[in-house]
């Protein structure tokens, strides 16, 4: 809504300004000034005894600041009074300044005062008597990030070496385990048969991994505790090795035992080389077949006076606490990996933040919506009538403002259109509007854009900073730019936000063009969206 009564503001104070008499008269005691230098604006209003008249007390006039407010003086002239208001201002940039209207109050009804034009000058050097020197060469800033990069590399080697050492320490007590753990080689195979179920790897399709692992543990254990070359040997050979031994050692074997570890040897080798794909139960009896061979192994091997240290109670508790232990190391992996990573992000952010800076990074990473619109595909496309051709983001979607009117402001117009995307509360807007009036008449831009600034003061616009200056098409069109900043408090958050706005101006016979373009200050992305918006601009003929 506030963004439908702007073009209002604008249209209705432009032309009220020109009905109005001059109630208010405006002077400066000077017209060119020095740099810091005070002049003096002077407001005069000739009313009756009884009036109650109230004059502002800003701090800026558009980019000029007041440095005094004066007492009203008042003269009086039979049954009427003369009240005569003085500020003091200055301003430390050279370059011409315009000193927007100003709002009186003469019995809570409002009247204006004129615009008016200064120039700030430089001070003037004498350079006779003044004596010049040499322009100094640029002396090179030493960089403030030199300590930032040492600390960079610093963090990455303490990152590396902590990956190392851990490696290193994972390993040392891996072997640890093992020697302590697995006493025996039957506790071994028995073990790492549990452990391979729990991986589950035929279950997920990796049936050649899970024969692998599986008769590797039976080579590793007839290797371990029969004391043959089990690992290097082909299945004929291991089979043949063994049949040996057990005439050796005096084992004693069943076919039955001979026989089934063949058997899972050899559907190994067909699943290795191949590609031979074993249904879900011969696998599960080639993991029993297994297991029992390594049992009867185990049980057919001599004894050799061992002397029973550990219960069966004993050897479960024992079980379980290698499970814990298995536990332990896997949460302390995963705390190390987990460090490690958030580290390495750290310091991969670090870097990036160091070369491209926070601002591009944030922007990259979290995302900006300025930008978005920036790096997106434009829209080229005109508007209204006399038709503004203009590149956006987005499309700009029409509004209505012919119900916001008031008759006789509907009773100028002979049609008006409206177009925008965005709003003060996304900090991002852009609008186009023309205006096209029943009578020929000739509309004073610098007071039209007076009015717009009185609306954006109305809406709670605060310390306005206001710029004007001539504005030319690439077709030489001129027209007027206003430009500048304002501070404004958001309703909701209560804080206060700080805008930079733009608005262009063009008066063609009977009609009123204007491109508005107001974003939060300090946006990069949307001062690069403003000034190629700005580059874009061309203004088509009016059509009857």
């Amino acid at each position: 809504m506030k963004s439908k009564l702007y073009i209002l503001g604008i249209l209705l104070c432009a032309m009220s300004l020109q009905a109005q008499q001059k109630q208010v008269i405006t002077a400066v005691d000077k017209t060119k000034n020095k740099i810091g230098a005070e002049f003096k604006l002077t407001l005069k209003t000739t009313v009756d005894t009884a009036a109650r008249v109230v004059f502002p007390e800003p701090k800026t006039l558009g980019a000029l600041e007041v440095i005094n407010s004066y007492k009203i003086d008042t003269v009086a002239q039979g049954n009427r009074y003369e009240l005569i208001k003085k500020y003091g201002l200055t301003q430390f940039d050279s370059g011409r300044y315009t000193l927007p209207s100003i709002k009186v109050l003469i019995n809570n009804k409002p009247f204006y005062s004129d615009s008016l034009r200064v120039e700030v000058q430089n001070v003037q050097v004498d350079t006779l008597r003044q004596k010049m020197y040499d322009i100094k060469p640029i002396a090179a800033a030493p960089s403030d990030y030199s300590w930032m990069w040492k600390w960079f590399i610093a963090l990455v080697l303490l990152a590396v070496s902590v990956w190392f050492a851990y490696r290193y320490i994972k390993n040392r007590q891996k072997k640890k385990i093992e020697e302590e753990v697995y006493k025996t080689p039957i506790e071994k195979a028995t073990q790492l048969l549990n452990t391979l179920e729990q991986k589950q790897l035929w279950q997920k399709g990796e049936v050649k991994t899970y024969y692998s692992e599986l008769t590797n543990i039976a080579r590793n254990y007839i290797e371990e505790a029969i004391e043959i070359p089990a690992m290097e040997s082909t299945t004929a050979e291991l089979i043949e090795a063994l049949q040996r031994a057990s005439i050796k050692k005096k084992m004693t074997l069943t076919p039955e035992t001979v026989e089934n570890l063949q058997r899972v040897l050899q559907q190994a080798d067909l699943v290795k080389f191949a590609k031979s794909k074993p249904l879900d139960f011969e696998i599960a009896e080639d993991r029993k077949k297994i297991e029992k061979t390594i049992v009867t192994l185990d049980q057919s091997i001599p004894a050799v006076e061992v002397v029973e240290e550990e219960s069966l109670l004993n050897e479960m508790q024992r079980q379980e606490q290698i499970k814990q232990q298995l536990r332990k190391n896997r949460k302390k992996r995963i705390v190390f990996v987990s460090v490690f990573v958030i580290s390495f992000a750290i310091a991969a952010f670090t870097g990036a933040v160091l070369v491209k800076g926070y601002t591009f990074v944030k922007d990259t990473i979290i995302g900006n919506n300025s930008k978005e619109l920036l790096e997106g595909e434009w829209v080229s496309s005109e508007y209204g009538n006399p038709s503004v051709a203009i590149q956006t983001p987005q499309v700009l979607t029409r509004i209505d403002l012919s119900k916001t009117l008031p008759p006789e402001g509907m009773a100028l117009i002979k049609e008006m259109q409206s177009f925008i995307f965005g709003s003060l509360n996304a900090k991002f807007m852009v609008m186009v509007s023309t205006t096209k009036l029943k009578q020929s008449t000739e509309i004073d831009l610098t007071k039209a854009s007076e009015s717009s600034m009185q609306y954006y003061q109305a809406m709670g616009a605060q310390n306005m900073i206001v710029k004007q200056e001539e504005f030319s098409t690439k077709e030489g069109l001129k027209g007027l730019r206003s430009y500048g900043t304002f501070s404004m408090i958001d309703k909701l958050t209560k804080s206060s936000g700080k805008f930079y706005y733009e608005v262009l101006l063009f008066n063609q016979e009977g009609g009123l063009q204007q491109i508005t373009m107001v974003y939060e200050e300090g946006d990069q992305y949307a001062g690069q969206i403003s000034e190629r918006i700005l580059n874009s601009v061309e203004l088509r003929k009016m059509q009857p």
